[in-house]
């Protein structure tokens, strides 16, 4: 009788052992708030056009307790983002100064609460300069011309020549509200002739003190009047504004985007060294829009918020 042939031992490879990897917890805050600016960003779209079509589509998809739009449910992921905003923003925007523009229309509380966000993250506000009627009104446009001509001339080359009407006033916002330096500037004799010079024209209110020039500049939408000759306006003196800073955040509420001014705005070239966030009318849309200014320090452009393209908030 031959042998049984021996049985091989098979030798099994010991796997190193695995290590779990470390979460911190600003990590797993930023993962959990971007499910629920999200959610909250679904809020504010399920108020809307949208929801409308998905009631005449399917009656079935209705939800059996709150209306999500109106209810409790409605409140809670808008509630989260408040409660952990002190965590998400903490020191974000640490040492950075920023100034505040307004449009005519801009909703107060909402520019107070995004003012109030900004120092929540470290930050501080050096000024508030408000557009007047007069700089968005298209038949003012020889007026801006003129005025933004005379000033060019008598600054030199601060401004580029070949620059356009609104785009050319727009650099000019830029050297007597911002700099493009990392930190902020005391502001020069420039910098007071041209705000005394946009103020007197009526194009701007006056700023009583002598603010810095900062290199951050937060740009509050007001009332859509959809009017081509008003997108173009906004268009010019951002794209021009961005030339003069470090960085700018166009901010708007969820109306404006999609369709509106800021997702018009979003079309036009000029957008791409100016970063957006609407839905500032919610909480999320008030932190997206600090973590927007945060971003914009090395970052510029990008589209956040309830209709951006990027995402509801530059998470990370």
């Amino acid at each position: 009788m031959g042998r049984r042939p021996r049985a091989h031992r098979v030798h099994r490879r010991r796997e190193p052992p695995r290590t779990s990897p470390v979460i911190t917890l600003r990590h797993h805050v930023i993962t959990v708030v971007s499910v629920f600016l999200a959610l909250a960003v679904g809020v504010v779209l399920g108020s809307g056009p949208l929801s409308e079509v998905a009631d005449r589509t399917d009656p079935a998809a209705a939800p059996l307790g709150d209306d999500p739009a109106t209810g409790a449910g409605s409140t809670f992921p808008d509630g989260f983002v408040a409660a952990v905003a002190p965590t998400l923003v903490a020191d974000r925007l640490k040492g950075q100064e920023v100034a505040v523009v307004t449009v005519p229309g801009a909703d107060e509380q909402v520019v107070t609460a995004l003012v109030e966000q900004v120092s929540a993250a470290g930050g501080s506000v050096t000024a508030r300069y408000a557009l007047s009627e007069a700089m968005l009104d298209p038949s003012q446009k020889s007026l801006v011309d003129t005025l933004g001509s005379q000033l060019m001339t008598q600054l030199g080359d601060s401004v580029s020549a070949d620059a356009s009407t609104y785009d050319r006033m727009g650099q000019l916002l830029g050297l007597t509200v911002g700099t493009t330096s990392e930190d902020a500037e005391s502001s020069t004799r420039k910098a007071r002739s041209v705000a005394e010079a946009v103020a007197g024209a009526g194009l701007m209110a006056p700023v009583a003190d002598d603010p810095q020039r900062a290199p951050l500049v937060l740009f509050v939408l007001g009332a859509d009047t959809r009017d081509e000759s008003v997108d173009a306006i906004l268009s010019g003196l951002l794209g021009g504004l961005s030339r003069g800073v470090k960085g700018v955040v166009a901010a708007g509420s969820a109306a404006d985007g999609g369709e509106g001014q800021l997702g018009r705005f979003r079309a036009d070239p000029a957008a791409a060294s100016v970063a957006t966030v609407d839905g500032t009318e919610t909480m999320a849309g008030k932190i997206a829009t600090v973590m927007a200014l945060a971003r914009s320090t090395q970052t510029a452009g990008g589209s956040f918020g309830a209709s951006g393209a990027d995402g509801p908030a530059p998470l990370g």
